[in-house]
């Protein structure tokens, strides 16, 4: 990885954001609001923008996050989250053809793991699962020291899965506070700082939920590390001992004993994560 420059871009739902990564190192931050309820092209606009204060004959290329499914062989990205005119994007062709550098395009929630493995918590770890929890609750997976995406990029789509009456992201996001008591989430966590009662036995209650739901990444992937991103990983001395307590429901108890959970510490995982997409495809 040392000396090569490559372009990470993180396309969320309000903003994108970019830097030129070089061998674990990473330029300053450019940002820029997105127009979210503008034209493809618009967006794409605010994309270029971007890159355009990034490129130079030195990029060796570029990698870009999207909350969306993707077709990472062709870089087809549908249904972006919150950009409605993004329904079919060829992102990949589209920039390729622009900037003349090889473009790797894939889930933000993959790109996130990504970025814990090459940058965070991850490095050295043969198998991990990264799980971002805020108002989602999305994962990426890194099997044998390689991301498993599948081939329609929908692996780790942990939260989509039937939980109770709903699935598991419903229970087990930041959204959980919402959407089973109507109350808002960053309200119950300023409240279960002060110590409120109530607040701290809603985070119990998330904490039993997501225990579970960590149990199912157990069952089908089993693996060595979980790292634990997003906002609501804040919150996690509110949850960690009902989360624990479920987790060790699990039928395997050696599999509980040398399982590792972590909380990110990465302030920008899911751009080292989109420049870490091309040291993933070497």
């Amino acid at each position: 990885m040392k000396y090569i420059k490559i372009i990470g871009i993180d396309l969320g739902a309000t903003n994108v954001r970019g830097a030129v990564v070089n061998d674990h190192t990473i330029s300053e931050i450019i940002s820029r609001r997105i127009n979210t309820k503008g034209t493809e092209e618009q967006v794409l606009e605010d994309v270029y923008f971007i890159i355009d204060k990034l490129i130079g004959k030195d990029i060796k290329a570029i990698g870009i996050g999207v909350p969306s499914v993707v077709d990472i062989e062709l870089g087809i990205v549908y249904d972006v989250v919150h950009i409605p005119s993004w329904k079919e994007v060829h992102l990949k062709q589209i920039l390729e053809n622009k900037y003349q550098v090889p473009v790797l395009v894939n889930n933000d929630a993959n790109c996130f793991a990504l970025g814990e493995y090459y940058f965070g918590k991850g490095k050295g770890g043969k198998n991990m699962v990264g799980l971002t929890i805020g108002t989602g609750l999305g994962a990426g997976i890194i099997i044998n020291n390689q991301l498993y995406a599948g081939p329609n990029c929908g692996a780790g789509e942990f939260g989509c899965v039937d939980y109770m009456d709903n699935n598991y992201e419903f229970y087990c996001s930041g959204s959980f506070f919402n959407n089973v008591y109507g109350l808002n989430g960053e309200d119950v966590f300023r409240d279960a700082q002060k110590g409120d009662q109530q607040a701290l036995k809603l985070y119990a209650e998330m904490g039993t939920h997501l225990g579970n739901a960590i149990k199912l990444v157990m069952y089908t992937y089993d693996p060595a590390l979980i790292i634990l991103g997003g906002s609501v990983q804040l919150a996690y001395n509110f949850f960690e001992k009902t989360m624990w307590e479920r987790i060790r429901t699990l039928v395997y108890p050696k599999s509980v004993e040398r399982l590792r959970i972590e909380r990110s510490a990465l302030e920008n995982s899911g751009i080292l994560g989109a420049a870490g997409l091309y040291f993933d495809s070497l």
